[in-house]
């Protein structure tokens, strides 16, 4: 008989506790290019994806792959190096998949990031922008089936996806560090086509700031099931300032990479202030 979406929770996170007895907190995703932000973390285990029951396997350049155990400012933290996308083939539960089991190891605040496309005007390559919203009707509802009471309601309430508190409080460290951030909206899509010029002026008609292919499902399942949620993109890319630009992957990792350092502060000592 098939496993049980339950089934396979349990395996996944009985199987994780063996690896790693203590119960962490904080549960983060790094997104393209961010991989090295896991080097912040004192880590007491790393397991790869291939090696944990039921788990999804990162096949994404400039995602790692594995799932990385320890203390990060004095919290115990998971971290994602290398998350799954719905374009990758996967549905949109295998997605949301991992955010299940942090939440079940005991995750009470969930970090997110990604590497968006510009879609506000004043926005440059290399800024970071702190999510506080998101339209999500481009992609699949991963709570789409039956709902599960004990994980959370069948109609979650959206009003605050992303913790107002958390966001102040990274205004606030950011200002400290004197470092410049950006708030807006996220629009998530598909992918895996970057979006045409038609597309990007919609997107900028329905109020999205910056456009990605992930997050927003993670953010879905982590809200119905109590988690806070924090997110940042990196912007990477700009999608309607003239006609002659095209974006390739390898930039998109580049500008990561860049900005990588002012988003790694913000995350620390987001963290070391929970």
């Amino acid at each position: 008989m098939a496993k049980t979406i339950f089934d396979q929770l349990n395996e996944t996170v009985s199987f994780l506790k063996q690896q790693f007895a203590e119960t962490p907190s904080v549960g983060i995703v790094l997104g393209s290019g961010l991989g090295n932000f896991a080097e912040q973390i004192e880590v007491e285990k790393e397991v790869p994806y291939g090696d944990i029951p039921n788990f999804p396997v990162s096949t994404v350049q400039g995602h790692k792959g594995k799932l990385v155990f320890g203390k990060l400012a004095g919290k115990t933290v998971v971290a994602m190096a290398g998350r799954f996308h719905y374009y990758e083939g996967y549905s949109a539960q295998d997605v949301v998949f991992p955010v299940r089991v942090m939440k079940l190891l005991g995750v009470q605040t969930l970090l997110l990031s990604n590497a968006a496309g510009g879609v506000n005007t004043s926005f440059k390559v290399g800024d970071i922008m702190i999510i506080t919203d998101h339209i999500s009707q481009f992609t699949p509802n991963p709570l789409i089936g039956k709902n599960v009471e004990e994980w959370g309601p069948r109609f979650p309430d959206m009003s605050e996806p992303y913790k107002k508190s958390l966001i102040n409080k990274a205004k606030e460290i950011a200002a400290t560090n004197n470092i410049n951030v950006k708030e807006g909206v996220y629009l998530a899509v598909t992918g895996p086509t970057f979006e045409t010029r038609a597309e990007y002026r919609m997107i900028h008609a329905l109020g999205g700031d910056a456009v990605g292919m992930s997050t927003v499902q993670e953010c879905i399942v982590a809200n119905h099931m109590g988690i806070a949620v924090f997110a940042m993109s990196i912007i990477t890319d700009i999608g309607i300032r003239d006609e002659e630009n095209v974006i390739t992957h390898e930039e998109v990792l580049e500008a990561a990479k860049e900005a990588e350092p002012k988003f790694s502060l913000i995350f620390r000592e987001l963290v070391a202030s929970l």
